[in-house]
């Protein structure tokens, strides 16, 4: 069994226990003023974490709840979201996945994203393309912002920051056929891969948001950069992912 099979069997087994937990129910409690985690994120975090460890030992794990794990100093690098949307989960809003990626020297070598509510399963290795459920993925081709629908996402803080992405929005809105906000980055990566929108921007992102998902993105032939339009990083708190014929006015509408 290759690492990517190994991968997808483990975040099979995760989606079954959150979809047990959605129907059986969880306890909720609040990281910040809004910022929520269940015991469904940290159960399937330690299943997650607790295998990766056991079928690759001697490799480095940062996960959401536990954070850095394993050996300190390997070349390779899980990055697991075990529940990307957790408050999606929190209100019964079907829309969530499990997100794991691994990096060699920060960059993202393999990502794996299911959602286990659709049973969509995302995939990608570095040279080998995306794939969703086993077929191949290729962005959108348009090129036109006002026929393109985008996606975006608001800070926990949204209520005390300057920085809420608000005025951004407004704009985007009013230029294109809309603008989407789904809860997941995760899964805001791989619709933007998938074709489904065309373009998505994002402030205050972790790593483990967008390593497994800006590999999905990229290796379906999309682009990724900072808000500047300088090269993406999976360690920076922000991120835009477009078809690439759209990224340099999405660029001027983050820029103002």
């Amino acid at each position: 069994m290759s690492v990517q099979e190994e991968v997808i069997e483990i975040v099979k087994k995760a989606g079954e226990l959150l979809l047990s937990k959605a129907k059986s129910g969880f306890s909720i409690c609040h990281k910040g003023q809004i910022d929520l985690v269940t015991d469904a994120d940290q159960s399937s975090e330690e299943y997650i974490t607790g295998e990766l460890a056991k079928r690759f030992p001697g490799l480095s794990i940062l996960a959401e709840e536990q954070g850095r794990s394993g050996c300190k100093d390997a070349e390779y690098l899980w990055l697991v979201d075990p529940l990307d949307g957790t408050t999606n989960f929190a209100h019964g809003f079907t829309h969530y996945a499990i997100s794991v990626a691994l990096t060699k020297g920060g960059k993202s070598v393999l990502g794996v994203i299911y959602d286990p509510v659709a049973r969509e399963m995302f995939t990608a290795k570095l040279n080998e393309g995306a794939y969703l459920n086993g077929q191949k993925l290729q962005v959108s081709t348009s090129k036109d912002v006002q026929q393109s629908l985008f996606v975006t996402g608001f800070p926990y803080n949204v209520a005390v920051t300057n920085q809420d992405n608000v005025q951004t929005f407004a704009k985007i809105t009013k230029a294109s056929q809309g603008v989407r906000l789904t809860g997941s980055a995760a899964l805001n990566l791989c619709y933007v891969a998938c074709g489904r929108v065309d373009g998505y921007w994002e402030k205050f992102i972790k790593p483990w948001d967008v390593a497994a998902g800006s590999l999905i993105v990229s290796e379906a032939g999309g682009r990724l950069s900072s808000y500047s339009g300088d090269e993406f990083s999976i360690f920076q708190d922000e991120v835009v992912a477009s078809n690439g014929l759209l990224h340099g006015e999405m660029i001027e509408f983050l820029r103002g």
